[in-house]
Formats: C-alpha cells, sequence, structure tokens
C-alpha cells in the first residue's frame, strides 16, 4: 500500500476549531462547498459526510481511530469525496441530515456520518463507527468497501434508494398546519408529564444519562407562580440541588458540564458549553427570585465568574465550549487523589478539603475523584475556609494541560449568554454583567453583520460567516429584551424590534406558519426543516414565540400578536402529546395564558429610575412587561412606540401606569404603592 503523504488538506483555510483538527488528517477533507460536490460529480464518487465539534469526545475517538488512519484514509481517498461540517457554524445541513440518520436508524448522535450521491441525497446514515466491526458495530473500513462496490455494481439501485428516501423524509420535514388552538390544557399536561418523569431520589427527569434542560424548570417555576402548584416547586429545587451538588457542576472552577452519565449527577460528560452554562445561569437566578434562597444566587454569580474567567473574548463576546479530553483522556482535567490535595494544601487543611468533597483513596471515576457534595448535609452553608482552599487547588489545577477551547463566537449561543446577563444584572443589581453583556452586543452589530444588514452566525480570527440562522434571531432577540429589561436603555429594545421584524421576512412560513432554520436566501439543501424541540437548547421556534408576545406588549403592534397567536397555534398543533419535549414552548404558552401586567413608567430623573429597578427585585414578575419614557428618550420611544405619547408625568413627578389583564388602574406617583397591591 502506498504511503501517504501527510500534508495538510483542504480544511487548513478553514476558521473553525473543529474542521483545523481535522486539517492534517491523511483523509483529503474538503468544507462543504461546490467545490467538493463538483469533484463528486465529475469523478462520480458517494461523498463521505462528517459532521461534529470540536469538544466532542466520540467525535476525537472516531478521528484518531479511523480518519489519522493512512488505510482508511486510503480507501476513502480513493472512492469517496470526503466533507467535513461543523455543526456548530451549519446548523442548516446538521439537521437535514441528522433527521435523516434519526428516521433511518432510530437514533442520532454526533459524530454524525453520512453517504450520499453527490447531488447531497442520503443513502446510509449512523453515528461512530470504529475502524473495525465489533460487537455487531460495523466498522469504517467494512462500510467504505462495501458502499464502494454496491457503487461500482449497483449504482442504480443506490439511486432509486435515495429517491425513495428522500421521498420518505418528506413526512419528517413537512410538519402540520396550526389547526389546533392554544388552550390551558397545555399547561396542565406540561406540569403532568414532567411530575410523571421526575427522579424524586436525585431530580431530573429520566434516568441517566441526564440532561440539565433548564427551560424545563424555568417553566415548572412559572407553573408555581401562577397556580401555587408546591409540587412543581419542589422539583425545581430537588433538580437544581442535585445538579449542583454533584459532579455536573465544577466546585473547583464552577462552571457546568454538559450532562449527566449517571443518575446521581455526579459523572459527566465533563465538556462545558456555553448555551448549558447560560440557560443554567438564568434558571438559578429564576429561582432565587422565587425563593429568596441564596444559594441559588450564588451559584449563578459563581458560574458568571467561569464565564469572565474562561469564555469571554478579547473583543467582546463569549466562546463556545471546552473540552472534555486532556492527554487523551477525558476528565483528567478535573479529577484528582487524596494526596495530591494534601500535597497542595498540606496534610490538616488537605484532610478538610477531601473530607468536605468525598476525595477518597477509592475514588468514585476510575479510581480517581470528581469533587461533589452528594453525601455533604452542610451543603448550603458559605465556608470561607473552604473556599480559600479551592482557590488554592484551582491554581494547581490550572498547571495541568490546557483544555481545548473552541473559541469562535456563535450569534445564537451569545444571544443565550447575553440573556443570561441581562438576567443577572437585572437580579443583582451588578454593572458588570450588564457592562460584559454590552461588549458581545457591541461586537455582533460591528463584526457580524453584512454590508447589507443581513446577521451572521459565526466569528473567529477576523472572520465572519454564514448567513445567520433562525436561532441567531431568536436567541439574540431574547437576549435584548433581557438588557431591556435590566437597564431600560432604550436601544436594545430598539434593536430587538428590528431583529424581529427581519427575523419574521426571512424565516416565516406564509403557507403553513411556524419559521423555517435557513431564511430565504440561504443555501437551499434537499429539505428546508422547521425545528420545535426543546432539547439541550430550546427550539428557535419557542424563542421566537416568546419574543412575538414580548414584543407586542412592548410595542402594542397588533401585527404581532396576531402572528404570535399563529405561531403559538402552529407549535401547539404539531405536539402530539409530548408536551414534555416542548417546555420552552410551555414558558411562551403560560405568558400567553396568564394574565396580563403591562407597566409604563414616565420617569423624571435617575434616582427613580434606579429605585424603579430595586423594587422590581422584590419577587418575581414572569409575566409584566415594563416600559420606561424618560426626557431624554421620549422621542425615540414615541417613533417606535406610538402608544407611548398617552403617557405623561402627574404633579411634574415620575407616574406610573399599570394595566392588568386589558383593565388599567389609576396611575400613581410612588410605585412602592403601585408594587404593594
Amino acid at each position: 500500500m502506498p504511503t501517504i503523504n501527510k500534508v495538510a488538506n483542504r480544511l487548513i483555510n478553514e476558521k473553525s476549531p473543529y474542521l483545523l483538527q481535522h486539517a492534517n488528517n491523511p483523509v483529503n477533507w474538503y468544507p462543504w462547498g461546490d467545490e467538493a460536490f463538483n469533484k463528486a460529480r465529475s469523478e462520480d464518487k458517494p461523498i463521505f459526510l462528517s459532521i461534529g465539534y470540536s469538544t466532542c469526545h466520540w467525535c476525537h475517538v472516531m478521528e484518531h481511530e479511523s480518519f489519522e488512519d493512512e488505510e482508511v484514509a486510503q480507501l476513502m481517498n480513493d472512492n469517496f469525496v470526503a466533507i467535513k461540517v461543523d455543526r456548530e457554524e451549519r446548523p442548516d445541513v446538521d439537521s437535514v441530515y441528522m433527521t435523516v440518520c434519526q428516521a433511518l436508524t432510530g437514533h442520532g448522535g454526533w459524530p454524525l456520518t453520512i453517504i450520499m450521491t453527490p447531488d447531497q441525497k442520503p443513502f446510509y446514515a449512523g453515528t461512530y463507527f470504529p475502524k473495525y466491526s465489533r460487537y455487531g458495530m460495523p466498522g469504517v473500513m467494512d462500510i467504505l468497501h462495501s458502499v464502494s462496490e454496491q457503487w461500482e455494481g449497483n449504482k442504480s439501485d443506490i439511486l432509486d434508494s435515495t429517491e425513495n428516501i428522500v421521498s420518505q423524509l418528506g413526512n419528517y420535514f413537512n410538519i402540520g398546519t396550526n389547526q389546533n388552538r392554544l388552550n390551558p390544557n397545555i399547561l396542565t399536561n406540561g406540569f403532568t408529564q414532567l411530575w410523571d418523569n421526575f427522579d424524586e431520589k436525585y431530580g431530573g427527569f429520566g434516568s441517566a444519562p441526564k440532561f440539565p434542560t433548564p427551560h424545563k424548570l424555568m417553566f415548572l417555576l412559572r407553573y408555581y407562580d401562577e397556580n401555587g402548584e408546591k409540587i412543581a416547586l419542589d422539583m425545581v429545587e430537588k433538580t437544581l440541588e442535585s445538579m449542583y451538588r454533584g459532579g455536573l457542576y465544577d466546585h473547583v472552577g464552577f462552571g457546568f458540564s454538559r450532562y449527566s452519565t449517571d443518575e446521581k449527577w455526579l459523572v459527566p460528560h465533563f465538556e462545558k458549553m456555553l448555551y448549558d452554562n447560560a440557560l443554567l445561569v438564568m434558571t438559578y437566578l429564576e429561582a432565587y427570585e422565587v425563593t429568596k434562597k441564596e444559594l441559588y444566587k450564588t451559584i449563578a454569580e459563581n458560574v458568571l465568574d467561569y464565564v469572565f474567567r474562561q469564555m469571554v473574548g478579547k473583543e467582546g463576546g463569549f466562546y463556545s465550549a471546552e473540552d472534555a479530553d486532556s492527554e487523551g483522556e477525558e476528565g483528567k482535567f478535573y479529577v484528582f487523589n487524596p494526596v495530591e490535595i494534601k500535597r497542595t494544601l498540606g496534610d490538616e487543611e488537605g484532610d478538610i478539603f477531601n473530607k468536605y468533597f468525598d476525595i477518597t483513596e477509592e475514588g468514585n471515576f476510575e479510581g480517581k475523584n470528581i469533587p461533589n457534595l452528594i453525601n455533604n448535609k452542610n451543603f448550603q452553608k458559605y465556608d470561607s475556609k473552604i473556599n480559600e482552599s479551592r482557590k488554592k487547588v484551582l491554581e494547581y489545577r490550572n498547571l495541568r494541560m490546557n483544555l481545548h477551547k473552541d473559541d469562535k463566537i456563535l450569534t445564537a449561543w451569545n444571544g443565550l449568554m447575553i440573556a443570561a446577563m441581562g438576567k443577572a444584572y437585572r437580579i443583582t443589581g451588578e454593572e458588570k454583567y450588564i457592562e460584559c453583556a454590552d461588549k458581545a452586543v457591541n461586537l455582533i452589530f460591528n463584526s457580524l453583520v453584512d454590508k447589507d444588514g443581513r446577521l451572521l452566525a459565526r466569528y473567529r480570527d477576523g472572520e465572519s460567516l454564514y448567513k445567520g440562522y433562525l436561532d441567531d434571531y431568536a436567541f439574540l432577540t431574547w437576549g435584548l429584551i433581557e438588557l431591556y429589561e435590566g437597564s431600560f436603555k432604550l436601544e436594545y429594545l430598539k434593536k430587538a424590534i428590528e431583529l424581529n421584524r427581519e427575523m419574521i421576512r426571512l424565516f416565516w412560513d406564509d403557507d403553513k406558519a411556524g419559521f423555517f432554520i435557513y431564511g430565504k436566501d440561504g443555501e437551499k439543501l434537499i429539505a428546508r426543516p422547521k425545528e420545535l424541540y426543546d432539547g439541550a437548547m430550546p427550539s428557535g421556534n419557542s424563542v421566537a414565540a416568546y419574543n412575538l408576545i414580548k414584543l407586542s406588549r412592548f410595542t402594542g403592534q397588533k401585527e404581532l400578536e396576531e402572528l404570535a397567536e399563529k405561531q403559538l397555534d402552529f407549535i401547539t398543533s404539531n405536539l402530539y402529546g409530548g408536551e414534555i419535549n416542548h417546555s420552552f414552548y410551555l414558558m411562551a404558552a403560560s405568558f400567553a395564558l396568564s394574565k396580563s401586567k403591562e407597566l409604563v413608567c414616565v420617569v423624571e430623573n435617575d434616582n427613580d429610575l434606579e429605585n424603579l429597578k430595586v423594587q422590581l427585585r422584590k419577587k418575581p414578575n414572569f409575566n409584566l412587561t415594563v416600559l420606561v419614557k424618560t426626557n431624554k428618550n421620549e422621542k425615540e420611544l414615541e417613533e417606535i412606540v406610538p402608544f407611548s405619547k398617552d403617557y405623561t408625568t402627574i404633579n411634574n413627578k415620575s407616574t406610573y401606569y399599570l394595566c392588568e389583564n386589558n383593565t388599567c388602574q389609576a396611575p400613581v406617583n410612588n410605585f412602592e404603592d403601585l408594587f404593594d397591591k
């Protein structure tokens, strides 16, 4: 067999950290694009499509076993055109082919492996494959040999099968219309399903592996607030405490890992994703709002400290993820043995630390220890000595091999962290949160908008690329709304309204309702899907529904209210009894169905504005929309919210107008009086 020259392939010119990880593979990888498809057509070769992301453990495993292997590479290079896709940069491509994989195999995940024709029609799908077949799992070598032989000898049969597959896939992509109407039973169903799936012993829903899915908890907080159903709050608190006590939470450096491999939340899959931490920050902050338990606020603040320390870019904006692997081992960066803790802290202090975090000779993870508080009865109490020891252990841990960091800036995920920072500022009053969020907003609008005003999806190393997807528009709009609700700076609301308008223009389906993943000006794939499932992240459709209701209340625009109704009815019509899988939609539905509260504040001075912020922190107001009019923003506000012209001061003092469920109270000069009613 000839030796493959290990020179960089075409991925070397890409900016994606994931693609660059594969740039020196002997496989002749191409990025997704015309060059690859033209080569496949001209040479009449099938396409081997591999989709993953840079902090994916099993992506690393498959690369090491197969894509770094010369024998595999030779077979691929001779018989296929190989394409690598970063799922985080191309969620449109990932969504289409993940649906293919789930339809053909009944499951999905990453790395995602697709074999397809030069015109992008799939005929083979799977996830991770070893080099050689084992335990009933086909190996890459066997798959490549088999497909190559079939392509040479039975290509017509393959082409016929692709037409049949694409035809059948229409049922998966053509989501129904909005024939059903939103109704309160939806919320009750969602609560009941969550209760039925709740793990009373360890919190969370279902069995291992367990994902945080913070929007399930955020919905339950709203359900409790609206209905007084204590079971809903109990589920939230049990889950939040259990996730914190386990190894899912990094007790040394803070931040949450992606998911737990066990029911106790002890052993995580150690990668840390920006979106998980953003959503969890919001959930812990809302739990603090409802319960006033300092622990929840402290956890949220600690996670944000981790973000400041590890995930903030030099130009502003937030990085995407930190890897699970170091030195070829998953989790090695995060685990300890008691001897090294004593060596770092000294015997006495080390013994206390080891006992506090259950670090033992036997270990709890492959002979070593993931620090945790599962057996610690004092987990709610702040211990200053333990915190000082933790800082020393963190310094020691930082001397280890650095984790790979995916330092690309994704507009959608930044939108979520902007929302988290906005909520953190609103609830704590700490200026650092809004300052950090504002830098991220500036980076996006300065570097992630093209000359035509089109929002883009990814920024890295000075390059912005890919027309923004639904999630980019929806999540960033949500982030801007949260910033406005914390600061009442009109520029945030104005940007949110403009982005929302563009989202409707680019993504709305005029025929069947709902929003497509990619815009009408985007690359045309074999399907144009809509995603409704609220998984680890909420769907763009669910967040868009929430934004539409919120902005209709801010602006009084009847068109937005009508569109929000169509959107909610559309999702309602496609639940098929699975409300539990659409928890962010349930949040939007709760907002739409609950008694509305609109507060217009005509504020005379900065002191009254600051007092307003303080008063609004006193209790949760999930259904409240607050609009602030000042001498400085009066004209600009009236341009975007015309009805605000009718609101003026009374007695030359700041004046507050509250309307509840389409009924308005008499205006007052003392906000405290209004708030206490």
